[in-house]
């Protein structure tokens, strides 16, 4: 079989819809090595994190053919352009991997996977002409695609209620993270990595991911006022305007010292997860929540919020509160982080339940839906 992919977030992109693309394209090759594999980029860009997969028996990565597509990467990624190539190129199939399609006639099957359709339900996030052209190219993407892969199954619920799809044209399949965070850290290196970030020395709470308001990390700020004197907060990610409004409302409430921006490298992560007291993720929205797979992983407990898929992420071993109870929130890392008994078996809970989401089993199920749309 060979395969094609929209590989644009692949090369380009190094966080959420850049690590689904690497990582669909890692265990399809790790266990389906026999088929062919082609990564359509509109651009050719030094990725390390490509590199290991680029290497491997039956991945290309493939450019636009024509001078006029290299001149316009971005009308040739939606346009006749790709299409071309690819049809020149007698794939059998064609997945989108981030949410889209190309916008001309495909003569092939296509599979696409969508994420989440978060600008619908929080607009305020989002420029309005961003929701316009994301909303266009998702309805299109969903009707013209022989089948959709959701990445949980709230964003199916998503799908099936804001673009009329039918649901039995919706397969779920949970995605995994990075195998690096199933990798256990040495003291020593957790202490370096520690000593390199300027880490509190005591016990801290982490969050990972982009510092927006949807992702509602005041919450966990607030709820820091409650926890010990000798608790600190370590946010990880993207930092944006938001930050302004935690930085205030630390400063107001005496917590400067204890909120901690950083900005750490994917390959130190996994040692921060495994440093961590406890792992907070009160997002008010999210298509999965991969950084709470990561945490589990990592043997990190995971304190979450409800309202969208999060349990879907983290399984019955986490604790879920409400994403306006600071009181809530707190109550729960406190008992996350200083009651044994439970901190223990929602580590064990947790990497268990994270088998579920092992490279093997993603592989398989999107397989499944290949072999599926083919035999149609």
């Amino acid at each position: 079989m060979k395969i094609g992919f929209d590989a644009k977030r692949a090369v380009s992109n190094n966080t959420g819809l850049g690590n689904y693309s690497r990582l669909v394209i890692d265990v399809l090759t790790e266990f389906y090595p026999d088929e062919e594999y082609r990564l359509y980029t509109p651009k050719i860009k030094e990725n390390s994190r490509l590199t290991e997969l680029l290497a491997r028996r039956g991945v290309t990565l493939v450019p636009p053919a024509t001078a006029c597509g290299r001149a316009m990467p971005a009308l040739w990624r939606v346009g006749s352009g790709i299409v071309n190539d690819f049809m020149r190129d007698k794939i059998d199939l064609f997945h989108g991997l981030s949410n889209e399609l190309p916008l001309s006639h495909i003569e092939v099957p296509s599979v696409v996977t969508i994420h989440d359709l978060i600008f619908r339900y929080y607009p305020y996030c989002y420029k309005p002409i961003d929701r316009k052209i994301y909303d266009y190219k998702f309805r299109k993407a969903c009707e013209k695609a022989s089948h959709i892969i959701a990445v949980s199954e709230c964003t199916k619920r998503d799908i099936v209620r804001d673009y009329g799809i039918k649901s039995e044209k919706i397969d779920v399949i949970y995605q995994g993270c990075h195998r690096n965070f199933r990798r256990k850290c040495s003291e020593e290196e957790k202490a370096a990595v520690r000593m390199h970030y300027n880490l509190p020395p005591g016990r801290f709470v982490l969050f990972v991911g982009s510092i927006e308001e949807r992702k509602n990390a005041l919450l966990a700020v607030k709820a820091l006022r409650k926890l010990p004197a000798n608790t600190h907060l370590v946010l990880v990610g993207r930092e944006t305007p938001y930050c302004l409004k935690i930085r205030n409302y630390a400063s107001a409430h005496n917590l400067t010292q204890r909120v901690l921006f950083r900005q750490i490298s994917f390959n130190d992560l996994p040692a921060v997860y495994q440093s961590a007291a406890a792992f907070v993720y009160p997002s008010r929205y999210e298509g999965f929540g991969i950084p709470i797979l990561e945490a589990l992983c990592s043997s990190t407990p995971v304190v979450a919020t409800t309202g969208s898929c999060l349990e879907e992420a983290g399984g019955r071993s986490s604790i879920y509160v409400d994403p306006d109870d600071d009181e809530g929130l707190a109550d729960a890392l406190l008992k996350a982080m200083s009651d044994d008994e439970l901190r223990q078996r929602m580590i064990a809970d947790g990497l268990e339940y994270s088998r579920k989401f092992a490279p093997d089993i993603m592989a398989q199920e999107i397989m499944k839906v290949y072999k599926k749309v083919l035999n149609r």
